[in-house]
């Protein structure tokens, strides 16, 4: 079997990416262990830059996601019981973010490969991936899924892309890889619940109990997240419990109140930070989660593995055109200058909105200070607003 791409991994990266040398004229092949039913069902991330939909949208994939998502020009910050919200698109020009869940990407780029995309097979594991220093690399790969004992066979390929996450066999075929990390000591006890959400933006609030997201994936899905000790068990805590402590982290002094409804999920989502530099050996490129993870708080992760395969797309559509590689040879130092940008932000967020264990009076007072800026200082809250919409892609 042989292709000019192979894709390891049916995420939004690698089902994006496809779509993408598609339109380039470019045929490529993605391997993912897991079912189709599994992809399209897996909850990740809600929010897309402003960046991410004009790339669905120009991919021909974003019929759905406009009709169906939720544009959001703002969100608003919570401390201190006040409430200040930060007005995107006056603040960057016009820009703003999309409420369209990860699994409706997956769906809308699975139907698009389908109809008139290259090979996407499902329950198919990728084994290991040989020869990427070579001209000639290969992926080893076993029909039957993650858990299956089927035949294994070759893929062949002029290039490797891996978009199989933290734990896939691609980051692990780069050699003298450095990566850089940290791992925060809490997490997010996440809800999906069947009520209309209390708001009609994300809503951020640092709570000297701990920080709360309320989100949500439609006008009748509600998405809600509440700090909470890494450990955390999300059976230890009762749907009451949950809704209690979201309403006392949430509360203002105006007349605001919190909607409770069924609770259909819950899971707690670990917290860190990750970048493994290069991106890049030889033919095998890293995307995504195999090259970077970010807390969940600056809303990134999706939005950065959208930015790697625009950028190697575009990267790999030169070398078809010209027979440089140019820009195949740029594609880390690329990606790496907004993933730390994505890195810092996330952090930033992260630190300044959570209840660090163990903080001091004067850390919690530094916390404050940083909201104030935000909400005092034209120039601060700008800062955030065209970060949370997204640096430039390439």
């Amino acid at each position: 079997m042989r292709t000019t791409v192979g894709i390891i991994g049916a995420g939004p990266a690698g089902l994006l990416l496809a779509r993408l040398l598609h339109n380039a004229g470019i045929d490529s092949v993605v391997l993912e262990s897991r079912d189709r039913a599994y992809v399209e069902h897996r909850q990740r991330a809600g929010i897309l830059e402003q960046g991410t939909v004009d790339v669905l949208r120009e991919a021909g994939a974003g019929e759905r996601m406009d009709r169906e998502g939720l544009r959001h020009d703002g969100i608003e910050l919570r401390f201190d019981r006040r409430r200040h919200r930060v007005d995107f698109p006056a603040l960057t020009g016009g820009r703003s973010v999309m409420v369209y869940a990860q699994t409706e990407v997956c769906k809308d780029l699975i139907a698009l490969q389908l109809k008139d995309g290259g090979p996407l097979l499902f329950e198919t594991e990728a084994l290991a991936v040989e020869g990427a220093g070579t001209d000639r690399p290969r992926i080893r790969f076993r029909h039957g899924g993650a858990e299956g004992a089927g035949a294994e066979d070759v893929l062949e390929c002029d290039y490797v892309v891996g978009c199989d996450g933290f734990w896939g066999v691609a980051r692990a075929a780069v050699p003298d890889g450095r990566t850089f990390e940290r791992t925060y000591p809490f997490g997010w006890l996440g809800i999906l619940a069947d009520v209309a959400p209390s708001h009609d933006e994300l809503v951020y609030a640092r709570h000297d109990r701990g920080f709360a997201l309320l989100s949500m994936r439609s006008p009748s899905v509600s998405r809600l997240y509440l700090q909470v000790p890494a450990d955390t068990d999300a059976g230890d805590w009762s749907d009451e419990e949950i809704w209690d402590e979201l309403e006392r982290r949430l509360e203002t002094d105006d007349d605001w109140t919190l909607r409770r409804g069924p609770v259909t999920q819950k899971s707690v989502t670990p917290m860190r930070s990750y970048v493994h530099e290069p991106m890049r050996h030889g033919r095998l490129f890293l995307a995504g989660d195999a090259a970077h993870i970010v807390p969940p708080t600056g809303a990134k992760g999706l939005n950065l593995a959208v930015g790697d395969v625009v950028t190697l797309a575009r990267a790999l559509a030169h070398r078809t055109a010209t027979g440089s590689d140019e820009l195949l040879d740029a594609y880390s130092a690329t990606c790496l200058r907004r993933v730390w940008q994505a890195e810092r932000f996330s952090y930033d967020m992260t630190t300044m909105l959570h209840a660090a264990p163990g903080a001091t009076p004067f850390e919690d007072r530094l916390q404050l200070a940083r909201l104030d800026r935000i909400t005092s200082s034209r120039a601060a809250e700008t800062d955030l607003a065209g970060a949370y919409t997204g640096f430039p892609i390439g």
